[in-house]
């Protein structure tokens, strides 16, 4: 008998879709089990789920449009959503949605055989723990609820002590982890990317594949959570024929992202290289996206995830839609209309296949395929205390883009240098890296870090994309739920500058020394001052800084009428104060509180000095 499957990601915002969940889905999938995922509000997925069992009893696919409205009501009991729905109220119709709102009130909603939760950096803790206490409600008194993933492997027992759920640690890498006897290994399994098709996130990082080719690292890294999750360094995991899976059955992806650790290690290293070739991802690789519509329609005749396709296939309608003429427009939408395939909610299989020539004649019509590049990404860096011109040449025969060097330590300045120049001699010209701070580095080192990287660009004619990432032991009772800690060399008010300065680069460093030197200042010791300066000069130099719109005149060709000059009058100020003066202020400033009644001092000279962190942005 085959059992209903329920796996839910956090409502938390993350780059990548959830690879263990995935992998789960094929698993069973396998075992020919009903797989449903969600991410988003677990109430409103409730009454979604009830508003799905009302439209099951009454069948009435005039009520599809209407479905947000019913849902809303389950959730919320307004009578405002039924009184816009045209001749419901007082109608047969309002009778049984009331029994379900009634339903939803008494926690009365449809239960799953297996709910799995995965989870993330422990940062998310309160929504994790929230995540996974209301999903207890969507078990079967007998069924099974799995949580596992990052957060759930570093902290076991706080989840525990939190959720009474005993979570799974590591990875699923051994046969009958959930089914005894079952010989699969889930870790090892393709991903399934349907699942994505049925939940209205959209991932950043969607069109790709996602893998390990290795697993764990040789390093044991203070810092990293790499030892704990993977404690064992597998040598090479091949995955062509995961690849190969995904083709046949969702359709080829254009980038290959492997998230291996430390990939450089491996004495597998060329035997990777050579399958990543064989993939699909040599020097210059391109390929022709797949036809969505096919794909979609190729998993309905399959009835692989029917949930998630017929959505696919509704919003595909929706966009050819808008591409006909009015007069065809109207006629796509009346032949959809009478099939009950305006909504996902109305859209059955069959009404989907009988539409089936219509749709594919303006889908070919309107949707041109075109040969795209493709890249690999080792997304997680490699190592450049590894690195050697023998690796390096055999990277440059693979479409890689970018290439991730870690530069975690700025006395590993010279062994990064030396590999970013063995890269632009094989003529690998994108680069990008995370530079770690608030670790055991001082705020200096991450300047002199971030300046080597724009000097490498400007001296090797290279583009070097740094991404600074603020260290966060996710692992340390007083922090693993929160984002305070502040390291050794760091305080508030210097994190604080540098998430200013980084709002407005993006998040990342790039080519342009002047660039740079506006944004972080032309030295180390500009830079201090940059960290010193209220946040508002930080983030408004151009207009609070005469002496930065004199030196960069030639690129402020507009100039506003409430130019000032007020960064270097509080600098002024500032530098005079004197030394028992000075430190009483920075240490008033470092704790990054500015409003009355947040620090207690007398002094004028040091009073006037703090009036400036009060100036609000305009």
């Amino acid at each position: 008998m085959s059992r209903k499957v329920l796996l839910i990601e956090p409502n938390y915002k993350n780059k990548y879709p959830p690879m263990g969940l995935m992998k789960l889905a094929t698993y069973f999938r396998r075992c020919n089990d009903d797989v449903r995922f969600f991410k988003g509000n677990l109430k409103q997925f409730a009454a979604r789920l009830l508003c799905e069992e009302f439209y099951a009893e009454v069948n009435d696919i005039t009520l599809g449009k209407h479905f947000p409205k019913l849902v809303s009501y389950i959730k919320t009991g307004q009578y405002a959503n039924l009184d816009s729905i045209p001749d419901f109220r007082g109608s047969v119709y309002e009778d049984i949605i009331k029994k379900y709102r009634k339903r939803f009130v008494n926690d009365d909603i449809p239960k799953f055989d297996f709910v799995g939760i995965t989870t993330l950096f422990t940062f998310y803790w309160k929504q994790t723990v929230d995540t996974i206490n209301e999903a207890k409600k969507f078990c079967k008194p007998n069924g099974k609820i799995m949580v596992g993933g990052i957060a759930s492997t570093i902290l076991p027992e706080q989840l525990y002590e939190d959720t009474g759920i005993r979570p799974h640690k590591g990875l699923l890498d051994k046969p009958g982890a959930i089914d005894k006897g079952n010989t699969d290994i889930i870790d090892e399994l393709p991903l399934d990317y349907s699942i994505l098709e049925e939940i209205d996130y959209k991932y950043p990082a969607n069109n790709a594949y996602f893998g390990y080719m290795t697993r764990g690292c040789i390093r044991k890294c203070a810092f990293c959570a790499v030892s704990k999750l993977e404690p064992k360094y597998k040598e090479y995991i091949s995955i062509k024929n995961q690849i190969k899976y995904i083709d046949e059955h969702f359709g080829a992806r254009k980038d290959l992202l492997l998230m291996d650790n430390n990939i450089l290690a491996s004495r597998c290293f060329n035997e990777i290289i050579d399958e990543i070739i064989d993939c699909g991802y040599g020097h210059g690789a391109n390929y022709l996206p797949p036809n969505e519509y096919e794909i979609a329609m190729n998993n309905i005749k399959a009835n692989y995830n029917l949930r998630g396709y017929l959505k696919k296939l509704v919003s595909i309608y929706d966009n050819i839609a808008d591409k006909l003429s009015d007069k065809e427009a109207g006629e796509f939408y009346l032949e959809r209309e009478r099939l009950g395939i305006l909504y996902p909610e109305t859209s059955t299989a069959n009404a989907v296949l009988k539409f089936d020539e219509i749709a594919r004649k303006y889908y070919d019509k309107f949707f041109k395929r075109g040969k795209r590049a493709r890249y690999i990404d080792f997304n997680q860096g490699i190592d450049a205390r590894l690195v050697t011109d023998e690796k390096m040449e055999r990277l440059s025969e693979i479409n890689i883009r970018p290439l991730r060097i870690a530069f975690d330590h700025y006395e590993q300045r010279n062994i990064y240098i030396e590999a970013v120049e063995k890269a632009a001699n094989h003529g690998i010209t994108n680069l990008s890296n995370y530079l770690l701070y608030n670790f055991e580095d001082t705020p200096e080192e991450l300047y002199l870090r971030m300046r080597i990287n724009v000097d490498l660009c400007e001296n090797l004619d290279v583009t070097i994309y740094s991404f600074p990432m603020k260290y966060h032991p996710i692992d340390d009772p007083n922090f693993y739920n929160n984002r305070d800690y502040i390291g050794e060399h760091w305080n508030r008010k210097f994190i604080r500058a540098i998430q200013a300065v980084l709002n407005s680069t993006k998040g990342k460093i790039g080519r342009g020394v002047e660039f740079f030197e506006e944004a972080f200042g032309q030295n180390v010791e500009e830079f201090q001052k940059i960290l010193w300066m209220p946040e508002t000069f930080i983030i408004y130099r151009r207009r609070y800084d005469a002496q930065l719109r004199e030196r960069l005149a030639d690129r402020y060709t507009e100039r506003s009428d409430d130019d000032c000059d007020l960064a270097n009058e509080w600098w002024g100020k500032f530098q005079n104060l004197t030394p028992k003066r000075k430190e009483k202020a920075m240490n008033i400033i470092a704790l990054n509180k500015f409003k009355d009644g947040d620090y207690k001092t007398s002094d004028k000279a040091v009073l006037e000095v703090l009036s400036y962190y009060k100036i609000k942005r305009p």
